[in-house]
């Protein structure tokens, strides 16, 4: 009944596509920059400024952002439905990240900018193989975090945008994936850097991903009712309850449903994002957010 997550056939891709892809990503970076990013022109930094004036205190700060980040993203993605009628899926998803991505990437820097900021709870940096565990935890969680996300030119707008009905690959071992991998990398994080920031940060971003997993299920429902249904009977929430009660029967190959191009993809830039730390902190504080 759901559909192939992950799937990419080379022989299917059409180079035009992609060099379209590549047009619209650059259009986007530059529109992003000058609006946002651009301290002398953007309006990120007034944005950031104005969020922080409610307090001194970077722990509010940081649940504001993240509140309304996940207000917009989630009130948006609630009104898709709505939206695409109005104005077409492919307008809405031009909207729907127009304004998402700005706000995601001030919560981001401002994580960045002020993590050590808070009054620190524990300090387990120093115990040996905690780097390790820490490093092993974030890097599972991004398989978890981006399973349906593989169709780029989809989120770019490119092809028509599709609300779709996942079954396989991370999907049999949970139906949320995004919510999972965000929960790992939030405790991650938290235990690694072990202060009041990354603890808010972390309350924030889990609420919010438990609230997308209910309202997920909900717009799914509405879409596509006994097919979804049918699909969350073979699936659960919690990880591997679904193959543990019986529900959900892997078949022989299902190693298969991970040996794909986006996963590798995935793998390549999960380890490249860990070298990138340094460069990624240097030009969020440039930003002075």
């Amino acid at each position: 009944i759901g559909e192939d997550s992950a799937a990419f056939e080379l022989g299917k891709q059409k180079i035009v596509s992609w060099v379209y892809f590549g047009v619209v990503l650059g259009v986007v970076l530059f529109i992003l920059n000058v609006v946002w990013i651009d301290n002398s022109t953007g309006f990120g930094k007034s944005y950031i400024d104005a969020v922080s004036s409610f307090s001194g205190s970077p722990e509010v700060a940081m649940l504001m952002l993240i509140l309304i980040f996940a207000t917009v993203h989630s009130g948006l993605a609630s009104l898709r439905d709505i939206g695409e009628k109005l104005i077409g899926e492919r307008a809405f998803r031009v909207l729907f990240a127009g304004v998402s991505l700005p706000l995601a990437m001030s919560t981001i820097v401002y994580f960045i900018n002020h993590r050590y900021d808070g009054s620190q709870l524990w300090q387990l940096q120093g115990v040996p193989g905690i780097h390790e565990a820490i490093w092993f935890a974030n890097f599972v969680s991004f398989f978890f975090l981006y399973p349906s996300t593989f169709n780029l030119l989809e989120v770019a707008a490119v092809d028509k945008p599709k609300m779709h009905l996942w079954e396989t690959g991370i999907m049999r071992i949970t139906r949320h994936p995004q919510m999972v991998g965000q929960i790992v990398w939030c405790l991650a994080h938290t235990l690694w850097i072990g202060n009041t920031v990354a603890a808010s940060a972390s309350l924030g971003l889990i609420a919010h991903h438990l609230f997308g997993a209910w309202n997920g299920d909900r717009r799914l429902a509405k879409r596509y009712g006994e097919a979804f249904e049918s699909i969350k009977k073979r699936t659960s929430v919690i990880p591997f309850a679904a193959i543990f009660e019986g529900r959900q029967v892997l078949p022989e190959d299902y190693y298969k449903e991970f040996v794909r191009l986006p996963y590798l993809a995935i793998t390549a830039l999960t380890v490249g994002a860990y070298f990138a730390h340094p460069l990624m902190q240097g030009a969020s504080f440039r930003l002075h957010w």
